[in-house]
């Protein structure tokens, strides 16, 4: 019975683990491409996570697989190249 829940709470913990690291976009914070060139500031979070910007006047969706935040700033994987050609 013991091995049961201590399973069960490592399963939550993971979970909420797994939903705390795809949250890491919000509205207003700056993002910064991988070589730590500003992207610009985020102006939506979808319910994905995925973060959306506006570069050179047109709206941009960056993948919240590629988000994370380094050294306390929103980051992605991506360069400024390769999101400029995101939709």
């Amino acid at each position: 019975m013991r091995k049961s829940w201590v399973a069960l709470a490592m399963g939550a913990f993971i979970s909420l683990s797994a939903v705390a690291q795809q949250a890491v976009a919000t509205e207003g914070k700056m993002l910064v491409a991988a070589n730590g060139a500003r992207l610009g500031a985020v102006y939506r979070v979808t319910d994905d996570g995925s973060a959306q910007v506006i570069i050179d006047g047109k709206m941009v969706t960056v993948p919240a697989s590629t988000l994370s935040v380094v050294d306390g700033k929103l980051t992605t994987t991506l360069s400024k190249a390769e999101v400029r050609k995101l939709k």
